[in-house]
């Protein structure tokens, strides 16, 4: 493991086509049994991080709540700082330690709405956030596992500048299709398959009808 960045961990729930989410953005792919190992897994990593399209999309809470264990930091990606004041991230930032990455092409305005939280912002990258450049600020932050559960362009964005270490997939019994339903990787994607990342399949874990497949880069 590179010194200069955590241990990062992809983590989704997909259905068997692929998808993370339909067309709407209804996302309820995990099984009860899964919510539960997911938040165990939150339970013993350093942080959690997530692109805005997700907090958007869901207002997520990032918390452990199906197991006990300690809330690991929130680290959203959000190079204009677009984030909802009124997101649950935003709104219980006083209780749970949480991160905005941010670009420099963020408004005055919009750092302003964000220092009105307990939030800690950190500008990295000109258009966009820097990803390789944040994960080297979070490892001199002692954070050191990192939890990405996605979505699908943040997701790609890990792949393609090779900045993951390990792949966690709950394989969901479900079909979803359509051009328009989001993809577990979006993006360009590879175009040859040669340059896909090395994997090696560590283990296997049956759920019921869900399959849990780990993976880790070679």
């Amino acid at each position: 493991m590179e010194k200069s960045k955590p241990y990062v961990i992809l983590s989704a729930a997909i259905s068997i086509d692929g998808k993370i989410a339909t067309r709407t953005g209804d996302s309820k792919l995990s099984s009860n049994q899964d919510y539960i190992r997911l938040h165990k897994l939150r339970s013993k990593v350093d942080g959690i991080l997530v692109g805005k399209n997700t907090v958007m999309q869901d207002n997520p809470l990032l918390t452990v709540r199906y197991t006990k264990g300690k809330n690991p930091v929130r680290i959203i990606l959000d190079s204009q700082g677009n984030i909802s004041s009124k997101s649950k991230i935003l709104q219980t930032s006083n209780e749970v330690p949480t991160i905005i990455a941010v670009s420099k092409k963020i408004t005055k305005s919009n750092l302003k709405k964000l220092y009105k939280f307990h939030v800690e912002v950190i500008i990295t990258g000109e258009n966009s956030v820097n990803i390789k450049s944040l994960l080297k600020k979070l490892s001199d932050k002692k954070i050191t596992t990192i939890l990405v559960e996605g979505g699908g362009a943040i997701n790609w964005e890990f792949i393609k500048q090779n900045l993951f270490d390990e792949l966690i997939i709950t394989l969901s019994p479900f079909l979803i299709g359509g051009n328009n339903a989001i993809s577990f990787i979006q993006g360009n994607g590879f175009d040859k398959i040669s340059k896909s990342p090395n994997l090696r399949l560590k283990s296997i874990k049956r759920l019921k009808n869900h399959l849990v497949l780990n993976y880790v880069k070679v």
